[in-house]
């Protein structure tokens, strides 16, 4: 199992925020996070991540207990944080430039500059490219760190729906070629079912992993997404129903 998530809690001062939350993600699987806003998806990035520390719980990544910041994850946020007076190859290597790897990374970098649609503007600056260009910029940052598990925090949610479509379809196809386990929080049915083999559905504070839904055996195209209005309600019900509860 490449994370196993056991019994972790946090809260701020007296407010509790999550509690047992337990799951297991395999390596090279696909697992979306959807609840209600405020419910504690970004705080259990941010644990995974080692911003924050949990109170209760372990957190293990093939087998062995993390603790604090690690080289196992790599974090995007929803915005892309690119840096405007930096070229787009200075950009997505700028972890290796910290790292004192800068050549090799660089190499690596031109290599996969085509994969992410990107290839003839290494040298432009951020200013100089769509939204949707900008993200897959980020993405090739993120990629390039050399964690294994990626947590994908709303990376698509600022882009215009027509743009946030085109990048799901592009990282849909993506995803075997990364060969990477990611986590990925939306607000976005749609997109948890399009992207996901499984969807976690968190419920209100504090929140705890209220229903799993395997969707790994589905052939994702948007035809089936389309059909997919069964599924899409019972997600919707649940969070509704979450939302009233709270």
């Amino acid at each position: 199992m490449k994370l196993e998530v056991q019994d972790l809690a946090i809260a701020f001062d007296t407010h509790q925020v999550l509690k047992q939350i337990n799951f297991k993600v395999k390596d090279g699987e696909f697992v979306s996070l959807i609840g209600a806003s405020g419910c504690g998806k970004s705080t259990l990035f941010n644990a995974l991540a080692g911003i924050l520390s949990p109170q209760v719980g372990s957190i293990y990544v093939d087998g062995e207990a993390v603790q604090g910041i690690s080289a196992h994850f790599a974090y995007m946020p929803q915005n892309d944080l690119l840096l405007p007076w930096k070229t787009i190859l200075d950009n997505v290597t700028m972890y290796a430039r910290i790292h004192h790897n800068l050549k090799e990374a660089k190499t690596k970098a031109m290599q996969e500059m085509a994969v992410f649609g990107l290839q003839g503007y290494e040298y432009s600056y951020p200013d100089e490219l769509s939204g949707g260009m900008r993200q897959r910029a980020a993405f090739l940052r993120t990629a390039l760190c050399g964690a294994k598990i990626m947590l994908l925090d709303e990376p698509f949610g600022a882009l215009d729906v027509i743009t946030r479509n085109e990048m799901q379809d592009w990282l849909l196809k993506l995803r075997n070629e990364m060969n990477k386990t990611a986590l990925l929080v939306t607000h976005d049915i749609d997109e948890a079912l399009y992207l996901s083999d499984r969807i976690f559905i968190l419920g209100e504070r504090p929140a705890t992993i209220i229903k799993e839904i395997d969707v790994s055996k589905c052939e994702k195209t948007r035809d089936w997404l389309f059909q997919q209005g069964a599924l899409r309600k019972e997600i919707f019900t649940i969070l509704q129903e979450q939302a009233h509860a709270a």
